[in-house]
């Protein structure tokens, strides 16, 4: 019998984890190339896997609700039925598929099982003594970290608390997971506080935090202007069109007349975008999500509200696909549906030149702040930018083709 593994896909530029949502087909039933066999979360959506050649599933299989290392084994396909319901735990996913016996072998004790990427050296630091047992506080009690010898000795070399290091899926600490936190933020001294309980965050919330931490090294400077929007929203809601989206084409229409602001930065030199694709910032519960309207200035403005509307229902469904959220050259983040938001400043993601953020109008008048690299522009062409903004802002019709 050959048994070809199915491996956790990678569905993001920030996954490095997905969780298995539930399975479609049974150890043992037929599949089809291209047949959905499972769903699996990432950081952004709930996404299909799909058969990769006729066969029949078979076990074990990773249990629905666990998280699972992009690359690693959920399951198999066999060239024959195979009736096996045993669930497989992620310790043992790393198993290869050889001869399907690799796949059923009993899995080693945390203190035995080397981290995945260990070097031979590292290897041989797991079979050392372990250190004292690591604890740490969660509610007033004291809790057991399990950790490897080396994670152990790793953490304390480098200063790092076990017990505010995330494990891995079967709850034993590695050296990378140590390395990881070592080289993460410092976090805030909770121990000096009352009490308190851990909520784990979500693939989603992680993968924001983790784009967000990465922004910290980009110059930004932030502009910001009072503009009319009474004609913009009288348009929209004459039209029968979001506003957000008028807005969005308007800032798309914007770039082209100054197109630095679709360029991104590089060590090698300023790449320079022939398209402008909006991401447009969607509040979504437990996390944020930027769906990208493509080629905003050069598509009619029906394609863009059906492709808009297509977006939001993918977006509440949790059905984005990966192309449906990468590659933004300039960002929109619009909070004028919150009247108690006069202004606000939004971090700039990687790869853009600027992102407008919208607070809520007054009086007719906006605050609008655009922030900005300054290795791609500066100052004056940001001021330059909210002229040319304004008056498309003044004159919606032009935005209707």
């Amino acid at each position: 019998m050959s048994l070809k593994p199915i491996t956790m896909p990678i569905l993001s530029d920030t996954m490095s984890t997905g969780k298995v949502v539930s399975w479609t087909k049974q150890p043992g039933d037929a599949v089809r190339k291209g047949e959905v066999i499972a769903e699996v979360e990432s950081d952004k959506a709930v996404m299909e896997v799909e058969a990769f050649e006729d066969g029949y599933l078979a076990g074990p299989l990773v249990e629905p609700g666990r998280e699972v290392a992009v690359g690693e084994t959920i399951g198999y396909l066999s060239d024959r039925p195979q009736q096996q319901t045993e669930k497989a735990s992620p310790a043992r996913t790393r198993a290869s598929a050889a001869g399907g016996a690799a796949a059923h072998a009993e899995s080693k004790s945390p203190e035995e099982t080397p981290p995945p990427a260990a070097s031979a050296a590292e290897a041989l630091a797991e079979k050392m003594p372990a250190l004292s047992p690591v604890t740490h506080a969660r509610h007033g009690q004291r809790e057991r970290v399990k950790a490897s010898p080396y994670a152990r000795q790793l953490a304390h070399a480098l200063g790092v608390d076990l017990g505010r290091v995330t494990p891995t899926d079967d709850g034993v600490i590695q050296a990378a997971q140590v390395v990881a936190a070592a080289l993460r933020p410092p976090f805030p001294d909770l121990e000096a506080g009352p009490p308190y309980r851990l909520e784990p965050l979500s693939a989603m919330q992680e993968a924001v935090a983790d784009n967000m931490s990465a922004t910290v090294h980009t110059p930004v400077f932030r502009v910001s202007s009072r503009l009319s929007m009474d004609p913009l929203l009288a348009q929209a809601h004459e039209q029968k069109l979001s506003a957000t989206l008028l807005l969005a084409r308007a800032c798309a229409q914007t770039v082209t007349e100054h197109p630095r602001f679709n360029a991104a930065y590089t060590p090698e030199g300023l790449a320079q975008r022939e398209r402008v694709d909006v991401g447009i910032a969607v509040d979504l519960a437990g996390g944020l999500v930027t769906p990208v309207l493509r080629d905003m200035a050069g598509r009619p403005l029906a394609e863009l509200a059906e492709d808009w509307r297509i977006l939001k229902e993918k977006v509440f469904r949790r059905r984005l696909a990966r192309e449906d959220y990468t590659g933004a050259t300039f960002y929109l983040s619009n909070l004028g549906m919150f009247p108690a938001v006069d202004r606000f400043d939004a971090l700039l993601p990687l790869g853009a030149a600027a992102i407008l953020a919208v607070g809520a109008a007054r009086e007719g008048k906006a605050e609008l702040t655009l922030s900005c690299d300054h290795r791609v522009v500066y100052g004056a062409d940001a001021a330059r930018f909210l002229e040319s903004l304004s008056e498309r802002l003044a004159d919606p019709q032009q935005l209707l083709w």
